[in-house]
C-alpha cells in the first residue's frame, strides 16, 4: 500500500498503561468512529432494517449497475479531505473505520478477496495520514454475525459467528490479508479485531482472540491490536492475563445519554445518574485494564441528540463529564458518530437536502413504529409491545435471554425486525426510476461543505 507522511516512521506501541510513539512519547489517541460508512446502520442514513437487507431491497429496484453506483458514490462524498481537515481542526488525532466483511469477501466464494474493498479504506487511510489523524480498523460486522444485533449486519437474533468455526476461520483469513495490506502503515494505529463481540457463553472469545493474534502477528508484528470485552465490549471477566501489545478497550454508553433519558443529572431507567455514577460505571468497565496497568481506549460513547435545546444541554453536559473523566484517567476515545442524519454526528446531513427530501418519509415511518433500536422508542406501539410484555412477565417471569433480558429481546424481535422488514421495500421504492447524474446529486448530500455542524458538540471537543 502506498504510504504518505510516514519515512522512517514507526507504529505506535504499548508501553505499561500508555500508548507511546516510536520515541517513547505517549499518545493519547482521541477522535470518531467513523459510524455509518463502510459498515452501514440504519439511524446513521435512513433505511430501514440492517445493512445487506437494505442491498438486496435496492438492487432489486435499481438493477446492478445503478445499485454499484449508489454505494460507491455515497462510499466517496461521505469522508473526503474537508472531514478530515474538519477534524485536525477541533485538534483530534484519530478516525476508527468500521467495516463490513462483505467489502472484502463474498458468502458464495469465502476465502477470495475482493481487492476493490481496499478502494474507499486506502483512501480515507491515506486522507487522514495526510491530516495527521491515526486510523483503527474496526471489523464491526464478521460473517455469521458476532452479536446478536443490527450493527452487525444481522438480520435476525442469533450470533452464529460462535456457533460455527468456518465463520471464525474466514474472520482469521481476512484479518491475515489485512495485515498484509497494512502492516507497514504507521498512521495505522491498530487493528480492531471485533466490534461488540457477544459470545453467549463467554467461553469462546478469549481463544479467538489468542488465534487471531497469532495469525496477525505472523504476518504484522509491530501494530497494536485492539480487543473489546464480551457483551457489546462491557465485560473482561473471562480473559487471563493480557496479550502483549494489546489495547483492550470498552464501550461507555451511558444511560443518562439515551433518546429515553431523564434529566441529568437525574433519574434514567429508573437509575440515579450524576457525573460520580457516570465515573463508577467506567471504572467498572475499566476494571480489568487498571488491575493490569494498561492502557484504556473507549471504543465508541455518546449521546444522542433531539433538537430540544434544554434536553441537548444536558446530553452536552453527560458529553463534558465523560470527557472529564477520560482526561483524569488517561483513557483514548472515540467518540460514536462522526456524521449523521442528526442524531448523534458532529456533522450532521440538512433538512432540506436531496437525500432527506428523499428518505424523510421513511425516517418519519420509521419513528411512527420505533422500528431503529437506536433513537427510536415503542412509544408509538405500546399497545402491540405492552401486551407481549405482561405476557411474559406473567407466564415467563424467569426468562431473561442473552445480552439484555426479556424487554430488549421482545423490542428486537417486534419492533427492529417484524416491522421493519415491510418498511425495506417503501424504502427501496423511493429510489425507483432515478437516474445516474439523481444518484450523484443524493449522494452529494453527505459532502462535507453541503451538510450543518452542531457547534456545540463540536465547541466541546475542540476544548477537551
Amino acid at each position: 500500500m502506498k504510504q504518505s507522511n510516514a519515512p522512517g516512521r514507526q507504529p505506535l506501541k504499548v508501553r505499561g498503561n500508555q500508548i507511546v510513539d516510536q520515541h517513547g512519547q505517549p499518545v493519547v489517541l482521541r477522535g470518531f468512529g467513523l459510524g455509518g460508512w463502510m459498515n452501514m446502520e440504519n439511524f446513521i442514513t435512513g433505511y430501514p432494517a440492517n445493512e445487506q437487507a437494505q442491498r438486496e431491497a435496492l438492487r432489486a429496484v435499481l438493477g446492478d449497475e445503478l445499485c454499484g453506483l449508489f454505494f460507491d458514490r455515497f462510499l466517496a462524498y461521505f469522508f473526503t479531505e474537508d472531514d478530515a481537515r474538519f477534524i485536525t481542526s477541533l485538534g483530534l488525532n484519530l478516525l476508527r473505520l468500521p467495516f463490513n466483511y462483505r467489502h472484502f469477501e463474498d458468502d458464495m466464494q469465502p476465502f477470495v478477496l475482493k481487492a476493490d474493498g481496499f478502494k474507499h479504506l486506502d483512501r480515507v487511510v491515506e486522507t487522514c495520514a495526510r491530516n495527521g489523524i491515526y486510523t483503527i480498523l474496526d471489523l464491526h460486522a464478521a460473517p455469521g454475525y458476532q452479536n446478536q444485533h443490527w450493527h452487525s449486519d444481522n438480520p435476525t437474533h442469533v450470533a452464529l459467528f460462535w456457533e460455527h468455526k468456518h465463520f471464525q476461520d474466514r474472520v482469521v483469513w481476512l484479518w491475515e490479508r489485512l495485515a498484509e495490506h497494512y502492516r507497514s502503515n504507521p498512521w495505522v494505529a491498530g487493528y480492531n479485531v471485533l466490534n461488540e463481540p457477544a459470545d453467549p457463553t463467554g467461553m469462546r472469545i478469549e481463544p479467538f482472540y489468542q488465534r487471531t493474534a497469532h495469525a496477525i502477528r505472523s504476518i504484522d508484528p509491530d501494530h497494536m491490536l485492539f480487543l473489546e470485552g464480551n457483551r457489546y465490549s462491557s465485560d473482561f471477566h473471562m480473559f487471563s492475563d493480557p496479550l502483549p501489545n494489546v489495547v483492550y478497550t470498552n464501550h461507555d454508553y451511558a444511560i443518562s445519554g439515551f433518546v429515553d433519558a431523564g434529566p441529568y443529572p437525574g433519574v434514567s431507567r429508573g437509575e440515579y445518574v450524576d457525573r460520580a455514577a457516570l465515573e463508577r460505571k467506567f471504572l467498572q468497565r475499566s476494571e480489568y485494564m487498571l488491575e493490569f496497568g494498561i492502557p484504556i481506549w473507549v471504543g465508541e460513547f455518546g449521546p444522542v441528540y433531539t433538537d430540544n435545546p434544554e434536553r441537548d444541554a444536558m446530553r452536552f453536559q453527560v458529553l463534558e463529564d465523560q470527557l472529564a473523566i477520560y482526561r483524569e484517567h488517561n483513557a483514548s476515545w472515540a467518540l460514536w458518530t462522526y456524521k449523521d442524519i442528526g442524531l448523534q454526528g458532529v456533522v450532521v446531513v440538512e433538512p432540506g437536502s436531496s437525500w432527506m427530501n428523499r428518505v424523510g418519509p421513511i425516517v418519519a415511518r420509521k419513528d411512527r413504529f420505533g422500528v431503529d433500536a437506536w433513537g427510536t422508542t415503542d412509544a408509538g406501539v405500546r399497545d402491540i409491545v405492552g401486551p407481549i410484555e405482561a405476557l411474559f412477565d406473567h407466564e415467563f417471569p424467569r426468562y431473561q435471554p442473552f445480552p439484555f433480558g426479556a424487554r430488549r429481546h421482545i423490542a428486537q424481535l417486534v419492533r427492529h425486525v417484524l416491522l421493519a422488514e415491510p418498511l425495506l421495500e417503501e424504502w427501496a421504492e423511493r429510489f425507483r426510476g432515478v437516474s445516474a447524474e439523481e444518484i450523484d446529486e443524493l449522494m452529494q448530500s453527505f459532502v462535507f461543505g453541503k451538510c450543518r455542524i452542531r457547534t456545540r458538540l463540536a465547541d466541546i471537543l475542540a476544548a477537551c
